[in-house]
């Protein structure tokens, strides 16, 4: 398999930028509200915990089978440009069906309940097409409504699959 790294992504209003070290201060203030851990467990990281994982993202997939792309989400609006949120594939080769990638997205609560996701979503599985991915999959919890529409939006459907709690939702790519 390829290995795939994270590219740009441009999409109408959003700006997918691959993730940097740098990123962890203003991501630290973006992803703190402890809302956005509802369905995932756990609680915000400080800047310096956010920094130490994005090092360990940015160095890659200890596994050389699996690729690790992270992405920022930058929002351009009429109040400039700002970063809203991250996106991740996890892609691996599956001998029966190909590369495989397991994508997530979390936006920070301001940006909530704009599209911010679901364009995010859209641009990557569109990004993952042109990298031919052949399986996206998301696990989302059963009752994360918000998330269960931007998956439906990017194309997957639920499956009757469950993991840790969550639903398996997948998009097979002919």
């Amino acid at each position: 398999m390829t290995t795939l790294r994270p590219e740009t992504i441009r999409t109408d209003r959003l700006t997918l930028l691959p993730l940097k070290v740098e990123h962890a201060a203003e991501m630290a203030a973006v992803l703190s509200d402890p809302r956005l851990h509802t369905f995932t467990g756990g609680a915000p990281d400080t800047a310096q915990a956010l920094r130490d994982r994005y090092e360990r993202w940015v160095a890659g997939s200890p596994d050389p089978a699996a690729s690790w792309c992270n992405w920022v989400i930058q929002l351009h609006d009429a109040a400039g440009s700002a970063l809203t949120g991250t996106l991740q594939a996890t892609i691996t080769e599956d001998a029966d069906r190909g590369p495989t990638a397991e994508i997530a997205w979390v936006v920070g609560t301001p940006w909530q309940g704009r599209g911010i996701a679901t364009e995010a979503a859209q641009g990557l599985v569109t990004w993952l097409r042109q990298h031919r991915v052949h399986t996206v999959v998301a696990h989302i919890h059963p009752d994360h409504k918000a998330s269960a529409s931007v998956a439906t939006a990017a194309g997957l459907t639920p499956t009757d699959q469950w993991h840790d709690g969550e639903i398996r939702w997948q998009l097979t790519i002919s």
